[in-house]
């Protein structure tokens, strides 16, 4: 009981008629493009969350050295 292809070829034939193919492909073509952007800001957010642990890791290192000397001041 879903859409059958019929109903689909109906629903296309009418898209056709309204926007005409010349503007079927330029929004195909956009997109396109905005899948293609979206795909590499998820790798570039990839890399970026594979540098955090290591900027954290110099970090906890750099306050257990403040830390340390910070006491050695104090005694």
């Amino acid at each position: 009981m879903g859409i059958s292809i019929w109903q689909l070829l109906i629903l296309l034939a009418v898209v056709i008629l309204i926007f005409g193919t010349k503007k079927l492909k330029n929004v195909g073509g956009d997109l396109g493009s905005a899948i293609k952007g979206f795909k590499s800001a998820v790798k570039d957010g990839d890399a970026d969350a594979d540098d955090v642990p290591q900027k954290v890791e110099q970090a906890e290192e750099g306050s257990a050295n403040t830390e340390s000397v910070k006491k050695e001041d104090k005694v």
